[in-house]
């Protein structure tokens, strides 16, 4: 009697650069082969993200460098910010299309070649005499780097199985919103030795860097056959409620980081201008925030995974009601030392909203399609783009609530009213939809 060999599946089939055979959920071929690659490639999605969120952010620097020359109030300033925010927002949508249509290797090579243009168009068109809306449009032209996001986060969650997606997710978010404290300490170095005569420096300074993540990219990424094959996932995740609930929370979480990082900044020099009377003076605290919510990011996806994503994120959006109370507070007593600890805590409780909300997506499909794992990877995927591209918009209504609130009151006050309400709600959603005992929770 001859024994039968049992029978050995490859390991990840790759030609060029596409894998044809991924199974992540598949302990023996995740230790033994995923792993390393996963690992991969998520190294190389965050540098070319982590670019891409430094370009989107560019503006909230560079706004610091125009002085009285240039002829521009604070509220024209916002909206500066507030332009490559919205662009940045509505790319996502078609940048998470694109992993599947081109490829995620493929897509990361041309997203990433794609910042050069606003890298140099900044670099040599702002100067003392350029007109407002040639600003603007340099602004709008920086948007492209919004959407880098959405793409490396479709990309990276394919890769990694169900167990692993809130830490690998919350990695490469974090080493992409590292990006906005990054470009920030490249602008307080420009002002401090060069002076804010020099704008163009910083976008100068991103211009090798933005070819060397390209290169990267082509060199050592790949592409995955089967989230190609994933069709029709984002018409159907239209359909989804779970979908624009996840995005009304991610409006609160990244919505808030970003806006606050495109703002804090201007607020500083506009709400204690006898203390930040020059840009370098704001320049050492604006990096401060956005620096350590990216480094908590990841925290958010760990404690989701360990404790549940949904009662992790109700409790992020009471610490964050609780640190916009803080802020109004000390804006109301003039207490800068306060003002900061208020800022800094909605930073933090931003960036650990971050890692849960986006751990709470697959875990919603995959509970909801508990038989079908293509399913709930393919509606997950598409949901992620979704609620990426809405919650970014939270960052332009951020800016708007400051600029119409210093057009109308010439203080924040209003702002931190709306901030704290609509905290508010997104506490009671997160329970009532996520949390109630009648409900599954996730």
């Amino acid at each position: 009697m001859t024994a039968t060999l049992p029978a050995v599946r490859p390991a990840a089939t790759i030609k060029g650069h596409w894998i044809d055979d991924w199974r992540p959920e598949d302990r023996e071929f995740w230790d033994t082969t995923g792993a390393p690659i996963a690992r991969r490639n998520l190294i190389f999605s965050i540098t070319s993200e982590h670019i891409g969120f430094s370009v989107w952010s560019l503006w909230s620097v560079l706004v610091l460098f125009l002085g009285p020359e240039y002829g521009i109030d604070p509220a024209g300033k916002f909206l500066l910010t507030a332009v490559p925010t919205l662009i940045g927002a509505v790319l996502r949508i078609p940048y998470s299309f694109a992993v599947a249509r081109f490829g995620g290797r493929n897509w990361t090579i041309f997203s990433a070649a794609l910042l050069l243009v606003p890298a140099i168009l900044a670099a040599f068109l702002i100067r003392p005499g350029v007109d407002y809306s040639t600003l603007l449009i340099l602004a709008a032209v920086a948007g492209v780097g919004g959407g880098n996001f959405a793409s490396s986060m479709t990309n990276i969650n394919a890769f990694y199985p169900d167990r692993l997606k809130g830490w690998a997710l919350g990695i490469n978010a974090g080493g992409g919103n590292l990006g906005v404290a990054a470009v920030q300490l490249v602008g307080l170095f420009v002002l401090a030795v060069f002076g804010a005569g020099h704008p163009g420096l910083v976008a100068g300074i991103y211009i090798p860097l933005i070819v060397l993540a390209a290169l990267g990219s082509a060199l050592y990424m790949d592409n995955l056959t089967q989230a190609r094959n994933e069709k029709r996932g984002m018409r159907d995740a239209v359909k989804e409620p779970h979908t624009w609930v996840m995005s009304l929370l991610y409006i609160g979480t990244f919505g808030s980081f970003i806006g606050f990082g495109f703002a804090f900044g201007q607020v500083l020099q506009v709400q204690f201008a006898d203390v930040f009377s020059t840009p370098v003076k704001a320049a050492y605290l604006t990096f401060l925030g956005p620096l350590l919510g990216s480094l908590i990011r990841p925290v958010g996806g760990a404690l989701a995974d360990r404790l549940g994503g949904a009662r992790v994120t109700f409790v992020n959006f009471i610490a964050m009601a609780l640190g916009a109370a803080t802020v109004l507070i000390a804006a109301q007593l003039r207490s800068l030392p306060l003002y900061i600890v208020g800022f800094i805590a909605l930073f933090v409780f931003s960036g650990i909203g971050n890692g849960s909300t986006y751990k709470m997506i697959p875990a919603i499909f995959k509970r909801k399609h508990a038989t079908d794992d293509h399913e709930a990877r393919r509606l997950s995927n598409a949901v992620i783009g979704i609620a990426g591209a809405v919650g970014a918009l939270g960052g332009v209504l951020v800016n708007l609530a400051f600029r119409q609130s210093f057009l109308t009151t010439k203080e924040a006050d209003a702002a931190y009213v709306a901030f704290i309400a609509f905290y508010a709600v997104c506490v009671l959603v997160t329970w009532a939809v996520y949390l109630r005992p009648s409900h599954q929770r996730v």
